[in-house]
């Protein structure tokens, strides 16, 4: 039996991906949203029966407020945070906030299906490969961990910056050319070449891999 779920995330380009990916394998998605604020809110209004909630960054204060809420005023919806590779205080944070599971962002389809089913039985749900890295790291904490998301952004010049913001926003080539004032076939080269120095195959991966290191929301202060 299908999962009543709604799908939301910060990038609009992975929630409607994730929410189509679903649709097709039988669920019900209720709404696919990239709210600047307000999640709590919208899912609260809904009562799905999970939220996949996206992060970029897990161990900052407050990215679990929206879990906290949620389960204070709709406490029978499970949700299911997606995310980066967590620190042990990533994923601490998620289950205190009320949080049925956490799963990577990059996890399969199946994973991330595997995952609404267990949270809607009342499973907590963790991938072991999550927590054994949580348990490494707490055992042998890195000095001066690799930022990735620094490395990959200094691949990029501001102009490639800029272009990456607006795909991962879900713009096609002709509203980029339209919004940095250039030819169409100028952004489809610049779109060419962000995803050649991130080395994926299309955009989807390009938006998924800079919000999975953090790459997208530097990116979006670099822009700014």
């Amino acid at each position: 039996m299908g999962v009543r779920l709604m799908v939301v995330d910060d990038h609009r380009l992975l929630a409607e991906a994730l929410a189509s990916a679903l649709k097709l394998r039988g669920h019900r998605v209720l709404a696919a949203a990239a709210p600047a604020a307000g999640a709590a809110d919208l899912v609260v209004s809904r009562a799905p029966e999970v939220c996949l909630l996206g992060t970029a960054a897990p161990a900052e204060p407050g990215a679990f407020d929206p879990v906290v809420k949620i389960k204070r005023e709709r406490p029978q919806v499970a949700v299911v945070v997606l995310g980066p590779v967590p620190s042990p205080r990533g994923i601490a944070a998620a289950f205190a906030a009320g949080a049925s599971g956490y799963v990577r962002h990059d996890e399969r389809i199946e994973g991330v299906e595997r995952a609404m089913m267990k949270a809607r039985a009342g499973e907590a749900v963790v991938a072991p490969a999550l927590l054994q890295g949580a348990f490494a790291e707490l055992l042998n904490p890195v000095a001066q961990p690799d930022d990735e998301g620094q490395r990959l952004l200094q691949l990029l010049t501001p102009r490639e910056v800029e272009v990456l913001v607006r795909v991962a926003e879900g713009e096609d080539t002709r509203l980029i050319a339209a919004g940095m004032g250039i030819a169409p076939s100028t952004a489809r080269t610049h779109v060419q070449r962000v995803l050649m120095k991130l080395s994926v195959g299309s955009r989807l991966e390009a938006a998924a891999l800079a919000a999975r290191t953090g790459l997208l929301d530097r990116a979006t202060v670099a822009v700014r």
